[in-house]
């Protein structure tokens, strides 16, 4: 879950992690399974695309996610590259396993295979911590004596009361963070492992867009039409890479290796923040096999409202984390998903092939309008980085200065950047060296 307890607990950044801690092979064996597991979320979406669909699809998905996300970030406060660890983090790969294979029937017969195999999850990460002072006191306590019998409890009982229960529970998982920021503000975190964890599960979900678009195609005639589709949808699915590992993945490393309170940004950007990326990239992914399938046909509000409303919310995302990151206004990204969901409306009496050929056009647009931006800020950004030594070459003294400052002009430079794409432009620029 959310910050979570080390052994030993250390003073907050007093004693920071400066070593490079790299992401495990258990790890990334671990991945498979959620690769699994968003595949079936986005199967339980793609038979239910009204509002009550998307809250189903959402509540079953938290779950999944927030055992995902105990154990990464078990994995970056402990070595867990030893057998004991190994085998926890594998206890909890089959536990959640039992968790996508109940998702398809989660409303139905297979709600308490669910909630087991998420209570199982949290045991296991408990079991893990179980030395640790204090530890049924924090998130991973939440999860075993409240999330974990929710989520069974509601298996037991017809769909309405099992929405209830299991919203709660998501709730209760999610508010976590929050109510145990204070008792958590001793952790120390790795700054380089948690970026890459997340970003590597966002990788995942963009691979199921793949997924939707190639196994929707692969049953159909392929004709021009068809073809053209597949390329539309291709290039969308790469729009929005480009928008995360091109431009935003820098920038969020950066915010949590600077930041006053790794805490915060791991919360608020990291947890919270993915948790819409990835959200958005699931809904793309079932707009992409309702698309590629027919694109001739008209396309219904539902089909529509995936398409264009998860990358709506993909990119708005991106604003909630550059605020929470820097304090300043995303506007290129805001503008875009403004005029994506703009569009809805229009988009509904289009053939399919219209619907993702616009959404393409746009992604491409907004990505040439950021990489110019980038241009012009590392332009700036090297202007400032030549000017520094010469402006203070009177003395040794004053130069060693200037070159302390200059990455200070930097971060102060990315704070207020019209783009997330000018913050890696800022930061990538070296600092100027003192003579």
């Amino acid at each position: 879950m959310a910050e979570q307890f080390t052994e030993p607990v250390t003073e907050p950044f007093t004693e920071p992690f400066t070593d490079e801690k790299r992401v495990t092979w258990a790890e990334l064996y671990f991945d498979l399974v959620f690769v699994f597991a968003i595949t079936q979320v986005s199967g339980l979406l793609h038979h239910h695309h009204d509002w009550a669909g998307v809250a189903q699809a959402l509540v079953v998905f938290v779950p999944v996610y927030w055992c995902w996300v105990g154990t990464t970030v078990q994995a970056n406060i402990r070595d867990v590259d030893t057998p004991r660890d190994r085998i926890g983090i594998l206890g909890v790969g089959l536990a959640g396993l039992f968790m996508a294979l109940a998702v398809p029937g989660a409303y139905e017969g297979r709600g308490v295979l669910l909630g087991a195999g998420y209570w199982a999850a949290r045991v296991v990460l408990l079991v893990m911590l179980i030395r640790v002072p204090g530890v049924w006191r924090g998130p991973y306590g939440v999860g075993v004596l409240v999330s974990g019998p929710l989520l069974v409890v509601g298996g037991l009982l017809p769909e309405g009361p099992r929405m209830v229960l299991w919203s709660l529970a998501a709730l209760c998982d999610l508010s976590g963070p929050v109510l145990f920021r204070n008792r958590l503000a001793k952790v120390a975190y790795h700054p380089s492992h948690m970026p890459e964890r997340f970003a590597l599960f966002l990788l995942v979900a963009l691979g199921e867009s793949i997924v939707g678009i190639g196994a929707t195609a692969a049953g159909a005639r392929l004709d021009a039409a068809e073809l053209g589709a597949v390329a539309a949808a291709f290039t969308i699915s790469c729009g929005l890479w480009w928008q995360y590992f091109v431009y935003a993945a820098d920038a969020m490393r950066h915010a949590v290796t600077v930041a006053d309170s790794r805490r915060d940004v791991i919360r608020r950007v990291f947890q919270y923040g993915h948790l819409a990326l990835v959200a958005g990239v699931i809904a793309v992914a079932v707009g992409f096999g309702e698309t590629v399938a027919d694109p001739r046909q008209v396309l219904g509000a539902g089909s529509v409202a995936l398409l264009y409303g998860g990358c709506g919310l993909y990119l708005l995302t991106f604003g909630y984390t550059r605020w929470m990151m820097f304090r300043a206004v995303s506007t290129t990204r805001i503008v875009a998903a403004a005029v994506v969901l703009g569009l809805v409306p229009v988009m509904v009496r289009l053939p399919a092939l219209v619907v993702l050929v616009t959404l393409a056009v746009l992604l491409v647009a907004l990505n040439v309008v950021e990489h110019v931006r980038v241009g012009r800020a590392a332009a700036r950004s090297a202007g400032v980085a030549t000017a520094g030594p010469a402006a203070t070459a009177g003395s040794a003294a004053s130069a060693v200065q200037a070159a302390q400052e200059v990455p200070k002009a930097a971060a102060v430079a990315e704070a207020v950047a019209e783009t997330v794409a000018e913050d890696v432009a800022v930061r990538k620029v070296p600092a100027a060296p003192a003579e």
